[in-house]
């Protein structure tokens, strides 16, 4: 049996999954199209993904929910089935990892902005945050991950929604992006000291990085820095496989898995008690991660 999720990350770095939006448009999902329908619809394939980063060494999954919010879910007309996408989410992962291995509740974006910079009221933001967590803790999640958020107040709404339902353990993660300067910062100018300091002061057990543009594994090794300096809290990096470019054959990331496990030991030192990947990593990157943190455990 697993132990207590922070009592694991507290022992040894663990290890994430990668990305999920790619390898479902490489398995068949439609550009464009909303990944969590497949919960539901093909929960063989949303399966067989998750496998293969279990099979790689994760320690951890994310549910496939990013988009599960109603906002998101409505550009496609599915927002009546957020519940059911959210606890099939969490109930496929579950399944893949069984007992021994953790399956994080995954919150992303609701895709606008809050009032006033926005049209969204923050208590209907807080009320889809709020729906998926329902449906997490009724599929047995052991955490929840909010993540690629660019707004503290984003990331307020959705504490406010789990702490309404569960005491699970927060990771909440922040995108950030690279300044010419040379410094990080979200699109809304907050430096990852700020965000860390911020997260903790609402309530997150683990702040993050994830995401962002421009950035390659090294520079999420002096966000992870930034933060573990501003907060006593452990910290979470999913990088991006490099910067997207857009091809022929699609979007196309150029960041190998042997390019990017040689970053691996630079996020750790840096303080990263969790290492996973985001957009363009494979269950290869994972793989590779994998042998890295077992290197540096002897």
């Amino acid at each position: 049996m697993r132990k207590p999720f922070l009592q694991a990350v507290a022992e040894r770095v663990l290890l994430g999954d990668g990305a999920m939006g790619t390898q479902l448009q490489q398995a068949g999902l439609e550009p464009g199209a909303p990944g969590e329908v497949w919960n539901v619809e093909e929960p063989a394939r949303v399966m067989a993904i998750q496998r293969r980063y279990a099979d790689a060494g994760s320690d951890l999954l994310l549910t496939n929910t990013f988009g599960g919010n109603r906002s998101r879910l409505a550009l496609h007309g599915q927002e009546a089935r957020a519940y059911e996408f959210n606890l099939a989410a969490a109930r496929l992962a579950r399944e893949v990892m069984g007992d021994d291995r953790y399956v994080l509740g995954d919150i992303g974006p609701f895709g606008g902005f809050i009032e006033p910079l926005g049209d969204a009221e923050r208590d209907e933001v807080v009320q889809w945050f709020d729906e998926q967590v329902r449906a997490f803790v009724e599929g047995g999640v052991d955490a929840f991950i909010i993540e690629t958020m660019t707004a503290l107040e984003e990331v307020e709404c959705a504490i406010e929604a789990i702490r309404r339902h569960s005491s699970l353990p927060i990771v909440a993660s922040m995108a950030f992006d690279k300044t010419q300067q040379g410094t990080y910062r979200t699109m809304m100018g907050v430096s990852p000291a700020q965000a860390a300091a911020r997260m903790v002061e609402l309530g997150a057990d683990i702040v993050g990085c994830n995401c962002g543009t421009g950035l390659d594994i090294h520079d999420y090794a002096h966000i992870v820095a930034e933060m573990s300096a501003a907060v006593n809290r452990p910290v979470m990096a999913q990088p991006n496989a490099g910067k997207p470019e857009l091809t022929d054959e699609g979007i196309v990331y150029h960041e190998t898995p042997a390019m990017m496990a040689t970053g691996v030991a630079a996020l750790v030192a840096a303080g990263a008690r969790i290492v996973g990947g985001c957009c363009g990593t494979t269950p290869e990157h994972i793989r590779l991660f994998r042998a890295e943190l077992d290197k540096l455990r002897g």
